[in-house]
This record gives C-alpha cells, sequence and structure tokens, in this order.
C-alpha cells in the first residue's frame, strides 16, 4: 500500500469518464488498497481512482467507521433531498453547502468481481453520489446553485493550491489499458 498524491482540481482526469473495471486482479486490489490508504491518510470520507490520477470506476468511503469500496457503481437516488457542506480533496479546505439525495441504493461490485449492493442516507448517500460523480467527471461544485459556484471559484483562484502543475494521467493500471487480448 502507498499513499498517493491527490489530483487538485484542473487536472483533466478529473473532468475525464472513467473506464468501466474489467480487470478484477491483484493490480486492482493494490489500486483498493491504495485509495484506502490514500483517503485514510487525506483523511477524507471517499476518494476516487480517478483522484489519483487512475481512470477507472471505483471509489473507497469511510463514513461513521464503515470502510469499503465499490467498482462500476450504478445508483438509485431518493427522491427525498438534503442539503449540506460538501467539500473534497480535490478542493483542500473548500466546503459549500450542497444539494443531494437523502438516500442511495448503489449496486457494482468489490474488488474480487462480486456483486455488491450498499445502501445508505444522510452522509453515506453524499459520500456515495459524491465520488460516482468523479467517475462521470463531475465536481461537486458542478452541483452548486449559481451564486455559491461563482464563491467557488473565487475561492479556488485564491488558494495557495491554485496553478500548480497538472501529472500526467494513467488511464489503467493494466498493461492492457483494460481491453483483453
Amino acid at each position: 500500500m502507498a499513499v498517493k498524491p491527490i489530483r487538485l482540481f484542473g487536472d483533466p482526469v478529473l473532468r475525464t469518464r472513467a473506464e468501466p473495471v474489467v480487470d478484477f486482479d491483484r493490480e486492482l486490489r493494490q489500486l483498493v488498497a491504495d485509495l484506502t490508504e490514500t483517503m485514510q491518510e487525506a483523511p477524507g470520507a471517499g476518494l476516487a481512482a480517478p483522484q489519483i490520477g487512475v481512470s477507472l470506476r471505483v471509489f473507497t468511503y469511510w463514513v461513521d467507521d464503515e470502510l469499503g469500496h465499490l467498482c462500476n457503481p450504478v445508483l438509485e437516488l431518493s427522491e427525498e433531498q438534503q442539503e449540506g457542506e460538501e467539500g473534497c480533496l480535490s478542493f483542500p479546505g473548500l466546503h459549500f453547502e450542497t444539494r443531494r439525495a437523502l438516500r442511495v441504493v448503489a449496486t457494482g461490485q468489490n474488488m474480487y468481481g462480486d456483486p455488491v449492493t450498499l445502501t445508505g442516507s444522510d452522509l453515506l448517500a453524499r459520500a456515495v453520489q459524491h465520488e460516482t460523480d468523479h467517475l462521470d467527471g463531475v465536481l461537486f461544485i458542478d452541483r452548486l446553485d449559481r451564486q455559491a459556484r461563482k464563491a467557488a471559484l473565487k475561492a479556488i483562484r485564491e488558494a495557495e493550491w491554485s496553478g500548480e502543475p497538472v501529472p500526467a494521467v494513467k488511464v489503467s493500471p493494466h498493461a492492457t489499458f483494460g481491453r483483453a487480448l
């Protein structure tokens, strides 16, 4: 396991739809371990693979002492909404009120390819939606109303980390780039 650098706003990998996980192998298990260690070290409630430069549909979460991960998530969202402060490890130190569904049922696979269903509300629902957004190239600032987004963009421009050089994107940890030969 290794703590990886977290990609910051402005990095193109954060705006790119991630590729589905097709190889449930040792490299994927290492990626999940790296995501988990990086998330806990930060610390954060979740971390998606694109945030460490890997464009695969997998994320980890750590909410209310529940630690887990999900590959290839598909979400069913409640109609009931919640408002709450939300931040992101790719936007260090910034938090804004963000509207999300109150409850979520997420289906996908674990790192071995076994089917998983994750049901949550409140903070877990927020974290699952936030991390799944990352897999779609959507950032939480995209969910803000116009006035809050304007304030967020101003705060980003003023942040000490703004304008840092962007590292290269790693498309897949597999030599075949996720494609079978």
